[in-house]
């Protein structure tokens, strides 16, 4: 069952990263697959690597939250979630320049896994074996990130959108889970 849990949150978390990369393939007016397999490496890479950091900096406080924790975790998740729909929503902006240096892969590899970091918090809180949890949700973001990026070469910006709400409403889900599993059971 956990295992089921952090495959549905590495795809929640991972939308963020999708809707990134439809946006480096929008930029592109020729596919390549080194390039999609560069962004997918380093937003894949990312994504595994800040849910260890909040694990790591929520293990010094574990005692101190077990009182509140499933409250955490519901709050956490339920944030994120909430804040990727409220960001799908915005209009989408199609960049007119070329930007494909390796400086703006790494500024969004760390921007698009930034909730990544709250998630390890919840993760540490729940006692979820952090390496299986960081491997699940880096693979999932890199296979999403290269088909990212392809589908945004081919299709354009109409996934990004729907991406980012579907990633919001799975995580808003886990977090409701969460609580009533401890509330109720």
């Amino acid at each position: 069952m956990i295992v089921l849990s952090l495959i549905a949150i590495g795809f929640g978390l991972s939308m963020d990263a999708f809707a990134a990369a439809v946006g480096k393939g929008l930029s592109n007016n020729k596919w390549k697959v080194d390039y999609a397999l560069l962004i997918a490496f380093f937003f894949g890479l990312f994504q595994a690597g800040m849910p260890v950091l909040g694990w790591l900096v929520a293990g010094q406080f574990k005692e101190e939250i077990s009182r509140f924790d499933h409250w955490l975790a519901f709050v956490l998740l339920v944030g994120i979630g909430l804040k990727m729909i409220v960001e799908s929503r915005k209009p989408v902006v199609i960049e007119t320049e070329k930007k494909n240096g390796f400086g703006e892969i790494i500024i969004l590899s760390i921007a698009t896994s930034i909730d990544a970091l709250a998630a390890g918090i919840t993760f540490s809180i729940l006692d979820y074996d952090i390496v299986l949890a960081a491997l699940i949700i880096g693979l999932i973001t890199f296979f999403l990130s290269f088909l990212g990026v392809w589908t945004g070469y081919r299709f354009g910006c109409r996934c990004k959108k729907i991406a980012e709400s579907l990633g919001g409403l799975i995580l808003i889900a886990i977090g409701l889970k969460i609580l009533i599993e401890h509330l109720f059971f």
